[in-house]
């Protein structure tokens, strides 16, 4: 790869992919800076880093979404380029144009492509002037005064989304027309809430559909490639557990075509740097859902079956280099799955825990890969998402690659905050999960999966394990002060 123009950059960002980030930076020989709020002080990613920089806020989110405050902090540090990772300012084009106003390279697309897929409404009329598939909609904005009526007039069931909504929030399906006005009304609040945009459109909802997307990645000299697709139908809440390529539902044809299209998209909107075109498959056809206009989640399983920095080749294409692989040179090998361990309880429907980790052992296999930012002694609290660590599997098969991830989730150990291992490991081993017979509501039709069958034993297991570590041993084995007090007296 071709030399880049900067020395240091920032990582606009926390935990796991903070962490992933830099380990591309030390690889190509490039110093790391970071901003953290006082929460994160203790993290991993906070010591791997060259350069930590604290931000001050109100709330943990609130430095983190603090823009102005931020690109001083680059400024200080000095840094050439700025990677927002995901969530947060990622797909900011308020952001974007501030951080380049800052004479520093943003590394992502640019502020019109993230303006241009960010408004669902723009980018499905987009996409659909562009002559790909869409999904039949209603958009409230074309004619308020009918917008309801035209809902109506799409059939059952329904699916009303929030313009600018995204991971899942302010969705809400309508199985039943006399509903409708309340989920409206309902998607309105919440994208009022989340977005501060109330605008809505509805689509028509397919049953058991498949969530289908592809990873792009284009330059400044109008090049674009697709790295094959990903499967993301194992959700709860519309969020997303378990990711996998390639996808089991697509023939050699539709993986073709549905690649194709993604590239389609991204040429169509001049679209630099890595994206992802999403599509909802009935099992038939497919219809254009959004564009992700930065890094995913669920980047590892194209990178372990490409063998393709992702992270890196953003760098380049940010310092305006010309992509240095062609659509030939990107091959598919074998069978990738990344699973989310979430600090939650499946059994409680999926309410978020805390607590301090007492201890935390990943297992060490072939063909594994663990993307973590927690560590030992960390507290893990509600003041961000739920996840805690990605884990990635390769293997020739999926089926090897299920059962080999299921192994993975009943070897790790983290004591003090309840997770979700134990369900991931269930569902992996699902029969229905291990014939690829998913769907987006496959949680939904078996509540099973979440509530498991703990063993009598597991908790007398699980103390016994506790009262192993030091902190818990320090603790039983301490003397109050006032007993020491006492001396030898004796009762």
């Amino acid at each position: 790869m071709q030399k880049l123009p900067f020395d240091t950059v920032l990582i606009a960002n926390r935990g796991e992919i903070a962490v992933r980030i830099i380990k591309t930076l030390r690889k190509l020989g490039l110093r790391s800076a970071i901003i953290y709020h006082e929460v994160d002080a203790a993290t991993l990613a906070v010591s791997m880093a060259d350069t930590a920089i604290a931000l001050e806020g109100s709330s943990p989110i609130a430095a983190y979404l603090d823009a102005e405050q931020i690109i001083a902090s680059a400024r200080r540090a000095n840094v050439g380029a700025l990677h927002p990772g995901y969530g947060f300012l990622s797909e900011s084009a308020e952001f974007a144009r501030a951080v380049a106003s800052a004479g520093i390279t943003f590394v992502g697309p640019t502020p019109e492509s993230i303006e241009l897929m960010g408004d669902k409404i723009r980018a499905r009329r987009f996409v659909q002037q562009a002559g790909f598939p869409v999904a039949p909609a209603a958009v409230e904005e074309d004619e308020p005064e009918t917008f309801v009526s035209r809902a109506r007039d799409l059939g059952l069931p329904l699916l009303v989304k929030p313009s600018a909504g995204g991971g899942g929030k302010g969705m809400q399906i309508v199985r039943d027309l006399g509903t409708l006005d309340d989920a409206i009304a309902q998607a309105r609040r919440e994208g009022l809430r989340y977005f501060g945009d109330g605008r809505l459109y509805v689509e028509r909802c397919a049953e058991k559909p498949r969530h289908i997307e592809v990873q792009v990645l284009g330059d400044s000299f109008g090049n674009v490639v697709h790295l094959f697709e990903r499967e993301c139908s194992v959700q709860r809440r519309f969020q997303k557990i378990i990711e996998e390529t390639p996808s089991p539902a697509l023939s050699a044809e539709l993986r073709k075509r549905v690649c194709e299209v993604a590239v389609g998209v991204a040429r169509n909107a001049n679209y630099r740097n890595a994206g992802t075109v999403e599509f909802i498959f009935d099992g038939h056809e497919f219809y254009f859902l959004e564009m992700n206009t930065r890094l995913q989640v669920e980047h590892p399983v194209t990178e372990m079956v490409t063998g393709i920095d992702l992270v890196a080749e953003q760098l380049h294409v940010a310092a305006g280099h010309e992509l240095a692989l062609s659509q030939s040179d990107i091959v598919s090998n074998g069978h990738a799955i990344e699973v989310r361990l979430y600090a939650e309880a499946p059994e409680r429907e999926y309410a978020p825990t805390t607590g301090k980790i007492l201890m935390l052992e990943y297992p060490e296999c072939e063909g594994v890969r663990i993307d973590s930012g927690i560590v030992q002694g960390q507290k893990i609290t509600t003041a961000f998402d739920p996840m805690l660590a990605k884990i990635v599997v390769h293997s020739a098969t999926r089926r090897e690659a299920a059962l080999k991830a299921a192994h993975v989730m009943r070897q790790l150990v983290l004591l003090g905050c309840e997770t979700n291992a134990d369900f991931l490991a269930r569902l992996l081993m699902d029969d229905t999960f291990l014939s690829g017979q998913i769907h987006t509501g496959y949680l939904d039709e078996n509540p099973h999966l979440a509530i498991g069958q703990c063993g009598s034993d597991l908790p007398a297991i699980l103390a016994a394990a506790a009262l192993l570590t030091k902190p818990v041993r320090d603790s039983a084995d301490a003397v109050p002060k006032l007993h020491a007090e006492l001396g030898k007296w004796r009762n």
